[in-house]
């Protein structure tokens, strides 16, 4: 799509027509995580000054998701899938299948070499890990970040998630 602004410009400050005929000619790819996981991640690489992770869950539940960081903050929010028809979503944990299947799509050789994805070794290890940080919470903690993240949890896969029980 030619450029007529700075390439810092949000998509937000196009008017309507624009928007449409940019979105209309580009493969639109979104990749999502599982909002749980997205916070176990923000928490263990030291977001916030929280001591433990619950009192971490605390402090983004009191801050909404208004004030929510882009690390936490819900993805529908963020990517709209209900107003963009995005081509594909990639979930994390299936990057090298879906991956793969995505650079056919686009006309790729067969042959092209993929990096090496860790996501499916990390799978185990995040679900040990998620169970973990989700005992520290409160039944009340739990219901309200299923409530934080409702939009995600019926918008995309996450049929694993130990938010959706």
């Amino acid at each position: 799509y030619p450029q007529r602004r700075a390439l810092e410009t949000q998509l937000g400050e196009f008017n309507l027509t624009e928007i449409e005929a940019m979105l209309g000619s580009y493969t639109k790819v979104l990749f999502v995580r599982d909002p749980f996981q997205r916070l176990i991640s923000a928490f263990m690489q030291g977001m916030g000054s929280s001591p433990s992770f619950s009192s971490f869950v605390q402090d983004v539940l009191d801050g909404g998701q208004h004030n929510a960081s882009v690390t936490w903050k819900p993805l529908v929010s963020l990517c709209r899938p209900c107003l963009v028809q995005y081509d594909y979503v990639v979930v994390f944990g299936f990057l090298r299948q879906e991956l793969g299947h995505l650079l056919r799509q686009a006309g790729l050789p067969a042959g092209i070499l993929l990096p090496k994805f860790t996501d499916t070794q990390v799978r185990w290890t995040y679900s040990w890990l998620s169970e973990q940080m989700f005992s520290e919470l409160s039944l009340h903690q739990k219901k309200q970040l299923s409530r934080f993240y409702r939009w995600d949890l019926s918008a995309f896969p996450f049929s694993s998630s130990l938010l959706t029980g």
